[in-house]
């Protein structure tokens, strides 16, 4: 048997302005996604691909031709679509990848629900490139594409400064471990903010407009690193939400939710992804206890969510 692991990821910084070269603060989490692969002996030569979550329940399951990777189900999905051209892809990057192989069995398991949005797709790409022996930011890139990010928190361990110029990435373990780690919480709003108006409007601008507000956005990244104090890192997360929301012409998350909230709201991966970053001078009950009443149960606080630094 072998097995493969991936970190999850949140991103402090904004995903859209990483693709136009962004310095980014990217927190790989504590959970993440394994894959296990079992190797057995028979006259089929088939992949049967199993994918549980993270009560251990099978969401997914699909078979293929090891030669081939043609889908052997009857009823075939976009999952089991992109799965196949993932496996193709992977197959054209390592000639070799399943090669001679008879049954084999793939296994993966999620730590975390599938809807937090925190890298079940990036995990993915990671342990199955690792699995054929190629570049997963390659596989990534030719298949369900992004910034790569995601793929370097899978295998990082700790945050991250995380660049992409064009095809090239450039990753660099940091030290961020806030002395007020404890005041922050990651809280799972489960709803997009982002629309494609505001992407529109972020792509219309015009080309020096947008490098300015990329050396703006790359400067606080690594001032995230500096904060010593938590009014320190608020201003900063406020500054980059004001950024953020003046680029796309759109409300902070802040002013669409949680107007009387005490701390600072951030916005994290794509603008209005599945998480905000919430800090808070208050304890953690009274904290907790705004946004559950709010609707807001899923209330996770940084040392829970986010792996220790070990640079």
């Amino acid at each position: 048997m072998q097995t493969f692991y991936g970190s999850g990821k949140l991103l402090l910084s904004g995903e859209y302005y990483v693709l136009d070269g962004a310095v980014a603060l990217a927190l790989p989490t504590n959970a993440g996604q394994a894959l296990r692969v079992t190797y057995s002996p028979s006259e089929h030569k088939v992949l049967h691909w199993k994918s549980y979550d993270n009560n251990g329940d099978l969401w997914f399951e699909a078979k293929f031709d090891i030669e081939t990777f043609e889908c052997l189900d009857r009823y075939i999905s976009q999952k089991s679509l992109l799965l196949q051209k993932i496996l193709h892809t992977a197959r054209r990057l390592g000639a070799n990848f399943l090669k001679g192989k008879e049954y084999v069995l793939v296994e993966t398991h999620l730590e975390f629900p599938r809807l937090w949005g925190l890298g079940s797709s990036s995990t993915l790409i990671h342990n199955i490139a690792k699995w054929a022996g190629i570049n997963p930011f390659d596989l990534l890139f030719k298949t369900i594409g992004g910034s790569g990010y995601d793929v370097a928190c899978a295998e990082s361990k700790g945050p991250i400064f995380y660049e992409k110029h064009q095809d090239e990435v450039h990753c660099q373990e940091v030290a961020f471990d806030p002395p007020f780690k404890n005041s922050l919480y990651f809280i799972y709003l489960g709803k997009k903010q982002c629309s494609q108006d505001g992407i529109a409007y972020y792509r219309s601008l015009m080309k020096d407009q947008k490098q300015e507000l990329v050396c703006e956005l790359s400067e606080i990244s690594k001032s995230f690193l500096k904060a010593q104090t938590l009014d320190e890192f608020d201003k900063l997360l406020c500054r980059h939400e004001q950024l953020i929301a003046e680029s796309l012409n759109m409300k902070r998350v802040k002013e669409l939710h949680f107007s009387d909230y005490w701390g600072e709201v951030k916005s994290l991966g794509a603008w209005g992804g599945d998480f905000v970053l919430a800090t808070s001078k208050k304890n953690k009950k009274i904290t907790q206890k705004y946004f559950v009443e709010r609707g807001f149960d899923v209330f996770v606080p940084y040392n829970e969510m986010i792996k220790q630094q070990s640079v």
